[in-house]
C-alpha cells in the first residue's frame, strides 16, 4: 500500500470524553478496562410511568468545565456535555486560544434534537386555550408569547454545540453541525477530515453530544427503537449480540477530537494518538424499513476498507454499533458478512454501548474514543453482559476479559434505525 505525504494524513492529537464512566479520557478508560458499567435506575427524572426504568446518567459532571459560566444559562444539556468533551480535547492535545491562527480552526460537530420539557411551554400553552379547552392561535400570538423565555429556543437548536465550541476556542474557521442520529459523529470526523483536505483549515474539533435522560425522548426511544424492561440488574441489562437482548438503555454523553495533518502535528510536537485512515458511508434504501436489510453497513465498511487502501483481513477489531436490540443486532452482524466476508467471523468485535446505552447523536463519538484509546494502550476492552451467542449473528465477540490488541488498525461503526450507515478506519502512529 502506497503511503501518503504527510500533508494528506489526518492525525488525531487530542480525545476528550464526558460519559457516563467517566469525565475525562482517563476515568473513561479506567471504566472500560475494569468492566465498569455506568448503567443504572434513572434518577434525573421521576421514572414511573416509563415501561423502562433505566438510564446512562453522567453522574460526575462539573459545570466549571464549561468556559464561562453565564453561558450555562443558555445551554442545554447536550450542548453542555458537548461543550465539555472539545475543551477536554483541546487541552489534551496542548492547543490553548492563540496557537492556531483562528482563522484556520474549525469545527465540526455532530448533535440530536434537542427535546423541549412540558414546563417550558406550559404555560404558553395554557394561554392559548378559550373557554372550551380548545387551542386558539389567535391567544397564542397574543398572549401566549410572553409566557416563553426569550432565550428558550437557543437552547434547543442543534448548531449550538458548534457554535458555544468556536466561542470558547475563538475558532473562527469553517463551522458545520451534522445531524445524522447515530451516525454523527463519524460523519462530523468525515466532514472534519474533508476541511483540511482541502486546505480551509489546519486544525478542527470534531465530535458529537446528546442527551436523551428526557421523558418525550425516552417515551420515543421506547416506542421506535425498542428500551430493555429488565430492572432486576441495570448493570446486565445492555447485551449487544447476546441471544437474550431484549433493548438498549437510554444515555447521554459526547466525546471529542482535535485532528489535524501528520506535518502539522509532527512540527508543533503534538501527540499522535492514530490515524484516521479513511471514513466510508452507506444507506439500506428507502422508507422506514429500509433499515431491515443490513446493506447499509456493508457498503459503509466495503468504501472505507476501499479508500484505506486495506483488505478486510487487516482489520484488528470492530468497535460495533452492538444497539442490543434483537433486530438491529442481527442486521448489523448481517451487514458485516455481507461487507467483509470470512473474516467477519473472525475479528474481535466489542460493543460498548453495553457500558454506557445508547446517547444517539453523540454515541458514535464516545465509542470512538474507546477505540482510539485501546489502540493506544494496546488493550481492547471486553463487552459486557455477553453470555450466550447469538447464532444469527456469527461473530467475534470479545468478552469477560480485555485482550491485548495484536493488530493497531480498528474499525468503527454506526448505524441509525433508517439504515444510514458510516464506517471509520483508524490506526496506531
Amino acid at each position: 500500500m502506497a503511503v501518503a505525504s504527510n500533508l494528506c494524513r489526518i492525525v488525531i492529537t487530542g480525545v476528550g470524553t464526558v460519559a457516563p464512566i467517566g469525565v475525562g479520557k482517563d476515568a473513561f478508560w479506567k471504566s472500560l478496562l475494569s468492566g465498569q458499567s455506568g448503567i443504572g435506575h434513572l434518577h434525573a427524572i421521576p421514572p414511573e410511568g416509563f415501561p423502562s426504568k433505566l438510564a446512562a446518567e453522567v453522574q460526575d459532571f462539573d459545570p466549571q468545565l464549561i468556559y464561562c459560566r453565564k453561558a450555562l444559562k443558555v445551554m442545554s444539556r447536550d450542548t453542555a456535555l458537548g461543550v465539555a468533551a472539545a475543551s477536554l480535547a483541546m487541552k489534551d492535545a496542548g492547543l490553548s486560544n492563540g496557537v492556531i491562527d483562528p482563522e484556520r480552526l474549525g469545527v465540526s460537530y455532530g448533535c440530536g434534537r434537542i427535546s423541549s420539557t412540558p414546563d417550558d411551554l406550559f404555560q404558553a400553552a395554557a394561554s392559548s386555550l378559550n373557554e372550551k379547552h380548545r387551542f386558539e392561535f389567535e391567544r397564542f400570538g397574543e398572549e401566549a408569547l410572553d409566557k416563553i423565555a426569550p432565550l428558550w429556543f437557543i437552547k434547543k437548536l442543534p448548531n449550538m454545540p458548534a457554535c458555544h465550541i468556536s466561542i470558547e476556542h475563538d475558532a473562527r474557521g469553517p463551522n458545520n453541525t451534522i445531524t445524522s442520529r447515530d451516525a454523527s459523529g463519524l460523519q462530523a470526523l468525515a466532514e472534519g477530515m474533508n476541511v483540511i483536505l482541502r486546505d480551509a483549515a489546519d486544525v478542527m474539533i470534531v465530535g458529537a453530544c446528546s442527551s436523551n435522560i428526557h421523558p418525550v425522548d425516552i417515551t420515543k426511544f421506547h416506542l421506535f427503537e425498542s428500551l430493555t424492561r429488565r430492572e432486576d440488574d441495570p448493570q446486565a441489562a445492555c447485551r449487544p449480540f447476546d441471544v437474550t437482548r431484549d433493548g438498549t438503555v437510554v444515555g447521554e454523553g459526547g466525546a471529542a477530537f482535535v485532528i489535524e495533518t501528520l506535518d502539522h502535528a509532527l512540527r508543533r510536537g503534538a501527540p499522535i494518538y492514530a490515524e484516521v485512515l479513511a471514513v466510508g458511508q452507506g444507506c439500506d434504501g428507502t422508507g422506514w424499513h429500509n433499515g431491515s436489510g443490513g446493506r447499509g453497513v456493508a457498503r459503509a465498511v466495503q468504501a472505507a476498507v476501499r479508500k484505506a487502501g486495506i483488505e478486510p483481513t487487516d482489520i484488528g477489531h470492530i468497535n460495533a454499533h452492538g444497539k442490543s436490540t434483537q433486530r438491529d443486532d442481527l442486521v448489523e452482524a448481517r451487514g458485516y458478512h455481507w461487507g467483509l466476508g470470512d473474516a467477519a467471523r473472525r475479528i474481535p468485535v466489542t460493543a460498548m454501548k453495553s457500558y454506557f446505552g445508547n446517547c444517539d447523536a453523540g454515541a458514535g463519538a464516545v465509542e470512538l474514543a474507546g477505540s482510539v484509546l485501546a489502540l493506544k494502550h494496546g488493550v481492547l476492552p471486553s463487552t459486557l453482559n455477553y453470555r450466550i451467542p447469538d447464532p444469527r449473528c456469527q461473530l467475534n465477540v470479545v468478552h469477560g476479559d480485555p485482550i491485548e490488541l495484536r493488530n493497531f488498525t480498528a474499525m468503527s461503526v454506526n448505524r441509525t434505525s433508517m439504515g444510514q450507515s458510516v464506517a471509520a478506519i483508524i490506526r496506531a502512529v
